[in-house]
């Protein structure tokens, strides 16, 4: 069940991390996923809509923190498919769907907790320097948005560059 992982090479093939990185995020994400259940667990409760104790019910087909972990590292080191996922894992596409949306914020709040997560907004210049002490070199995705043009046509022309015309 699961990924069949040999080695370290394979490891960082599938997971992206080496098992010493692996053995060092498991815990913290076994810890932080045990909070979450409890939360919901305790949230549960307080409305009324609970009826099961924690870790009752069907085990599924990631039963261990050692099969949770590697499920979303493997997605997001090769973006399959849910088709793709769930083969691998064993398990139907929409308990894939299911139980990457489950894990990935588990999986955040891990990364979070250790000050992995990229900065993705500062709240002023100050904020950009302080995190940028120290850096020989700057990259800056510039990615293209969509910009939402307005539909009276006077508008939408003041902000028309003429540059891209797009099939219409």
């Amino acid at each position: 069940m699961g990924l069949q992982i040999r080695d370290d090479r394979q490891m960082k093939a599938l997971t992206g991390l080496s098992q010493a990185q692996f053995d060092h995020l498991l815990p913290i994400f076994s810890d932080i996923y045990q909070t979450t259940q409890q939360k919901t667990y305790e949230d549960g409760v307080k409305s009324g809509t609970r009826r099961r104790q924690p870790g009752g019910g069907v085990k599924g087909k990631l039963p261990t923190m050692a099969d949770k972990l590697p499920f979303v590292l493997s997605y997001y080191k090769t973006y399959p498919t849910f088709d793709v996922l769930g083969q691998q894992f064993e398990m139907a596409r929409s308990k894939a769907n299911e139980n990457l949306h489950k894990l990935s914020p588990i999986l955040y709040d891990t990364l979070v907790h250790l000050e992995l997560m990229p900065y993705r907004e500062f709240a002023t210049p100050e904020d950009l320097k302080a995190a940028l002490q120290g850096v020989d070199r700057l990259l800056i995705d510039a990615t293209e948005r969509a910009y939402h043009r307005s539909t009276d046509h006077a508008k939408q022309r003041e902000h028309d560059s003429g540059k891209k015309n797009s099939i219409r």
